[in-house]
């Protein structure tokens, strides 16, 4: 047993003797020329590769460092760096035929440069492009723009055409531990950077479908996975390439990620489960999400329970725009979102409908902070539904949304509107309790950055009567609204028996302060032009009528 191990011990050591010496007599620098040019001929991009060495015990040649040039429309910087290239080699044709055969590629820690122009167009879109042998570029306005111009598409050159590589096969292709940085060269907005970049892909070609798998870290925390496959790659324009896959995104955080810009407020940490599946030209994604913290609006606060979407849309590559649609639902509480969007530098830009029938209050309550809505201080909506059409227009920063909004028997509970409006003394006696009861509330809405405008509001309260007006919301929340309100019931006949008018006239005041700390404000020149005023009498007579009516005493003749 003895003697077996150290034969053993002797041939181990004879192999790593001859690894050693074979290591020394192959010159793999000389196949340096050769991968750069099989390489750059490949990619249609300038490739250049560090030193090289060569591991006999893994089968594979290593380079120091790597480079792919970039578009010069878009860049003179590389397209890819990477501090280490792996090359996977059959060593028997190396060693004894000086012949170089590639089974793997293997990036180590690149950092890749996506750029994306005006016009839409990406920096990576041609690659794989060749030129025509013997063809020059005209200088032309038309021709390539320096490098210096990043807002110009890339033209592509006149007597060059494009075509696909047949000929480059790899058994697997690997990037590890990559960074990549994605920008609109024709905006000035801050990059998004994908961190622990992991790319695998098995049997890669030009001109046929591969499978892959790829994972990373997201700009401002969350995670992505894709498992799918695509090819084979669109020999004109490499960003539409088909393609096929699930997709998992977990915790992508809105407001940090850069993907909206931060003025619009919206915020939120999203999961998602779905597909995305595209022929080249138009790219449908299907799929379930859920988000939490959701908040929709500058002045809104996250929302503490999580909202539900099923989504659908469809993107086409080149007009950069599509139609989508999904369901939103909180709790028993769903509204449909319909419309199209499309993608600009600065924005997504949308154009959609928004419906909402018949949504149970309770569930919505908890979204109200999400929306920047703020209640009068101690009070919360309770019971009744939600009925609103909305359209939705504009960019997701200037956002306008327009429609009526109807609530119905529900209640303002921890809210006293009896004891508010005593401050007018047309609403003497006026009781609606600790919480107002509300049959009916309808206001046609119009939310933009500058405000919110309500017209045609019609408020019914059946122990108080119909209020209604118009009036504004300030961004700061401040009130600015002119009601008018009929008063039924015990209140009418009281306001009837102190000369104040007719059971049905309608009292006219305003309400100011705050969202959160509503005041009422007798309106006495409405009081006096069309309250007291009718034809013939005097007007400042009648107020005082009515005032010492209301207490009890002989009224002026």
């Amino acid at each position: 047993m003895k003697r077996t191990l150290t034969i053993i011990g002797i041939i181990v050591a004879v192999l790593i003797v001859i690894a050693v010496a074979l290591t020394f007599m192959v010159n793999v620098n000389t196949f340096r020329p050769q991968i750069e040019s099989e390489l750059s001929s490949a990619l249609g991009r300038q490739v250049k590769v560090g030193n090289l060495k060569l591991e006999i015990l893994n089968g594979s040649v290593s380079a120091d460092d790597l480079s792919i040039a970039d578009d010069p429309a878009f860049s003179n910087q590389p397209f890819v760096r990477a501090k280490a290239l792996d090359v996977g080699v059959e060593l028997w044709p190396l060693i004894f035929s000086k012949t170089l055969h590639v089974n793997d590629l293997t990036i180590a820690n690149p950092q890749v440069a996506l750029l994306r122009n005006a016009a839409g167009k990406w920096n990576f879109s041609t690659i794989g492009n060749k030129p025509t042998s013997g063809a020059t570029a005209p200088t032309t306005e038309k021709a390539a723009p320096p490098a210096n111009q990043k807002d110009a598409a890339p033209a592509q050159a006149a007597g060059s055409a494009p075509a696909s590589n047949p000929e480059l096969l790899v058994g697997k292709l690997a990037v590890k531990n990559g960074t990549l940085t994605m920008a609109d060269v024709s905006t000035h907005e801050k990059p998004q950077v994908f961190t622990n970049v992991n790319i695998t892909v098995e049997n890669f070609s030009f001109s046929s479908q591969f499978p892959f798998k790829m994972s990373c870290d997201l700009p401002g925390g969350g995670s992505m996975k894709l498992d799918g496959r695509a090819g084979p790659i669109n020999a004109s324009d490499a960003s539409l390439t088909p393609l096929q896959a699930k997709i998992n995104i977990n915790g992508l955080n809105i407001e940090k990620s850069g993907f909206l810009n931060p003025a619009s407020g919206f915020g939120g940490l999203i999961n998602f489960d779905g597909t995305v599946n595209s022929n080249g030209r138009q790219a449908e994604t299907n799929g379930g999400a859920t988000v939490a913290q959701l908040k929709a609006s500058p002045k809104g606060s996250p929302a503490p329970k999580p909202v539900d979407l099923k989504f659908s849309s469809t993107y086409d590559l080149q007009k950069q725009s599509g139609p989508m649609s999904a369901e939103v639902m909180l709790g028993k509480a769903v509204a449909k979102l319909t419309g199209t969007y499309q993608m600009q530098p600065a924005a997504v830009v949308l154009n959609a409908k928004l419906a909402a029938e018949n949504m149970p209050v309770d569930d919505l309550e908890t979204l109200l902070p999400a929306l920047g809505i703020t209640l009068p201080a101690g009070s919360h909506l309770q019971g009744g539904t939600l009925t609103a059409n909305f359209t939705i227009t504009g960019p997701t920063d200037k956002l306008v949304i327009a429609g009526p909004v109807q609530l119905a028997n529900t209640k303002l509970a921890g809210f006293d509107l009896g004891s508010k409006l005593s401050a007018i003394s047309a609403f003497s006696g006026a009781k609606t309790g600790q919480d107002t009861t509300i049959q009916n509330f309808s206001t046609d809405a119009h939310v933009a950055p500058e405000g919110i405008q309500t017209q045609n509001v019609n408020l019914n309260i059946p122990s108080l009567g119909v209020i209604t007006g118009n009036g504004t919301i300030s961004p700061q929340n401040a009130l600015n609204y002119q009601m008018n309100a009929k008063l039924g019931g015990m209140v009418g006949g009281l306001t009837q028996i102190a000369g104040l008018g007719s059971k049905n006239a309608a009292i006219p005041f305003f309400i100011q302060g705050t969202t959160s700390d509503p005041k009422f404000v007798p309106n006495v020149k409405g009081m006096l032009s069309s309250q007291f005023n009718p034809a013939g009498q005097n007007p400042a007579g009648n107020l005082v009528n009515g005032i010492t009516g209301l207490l009890g005493k002989k009224k002026q003749k």
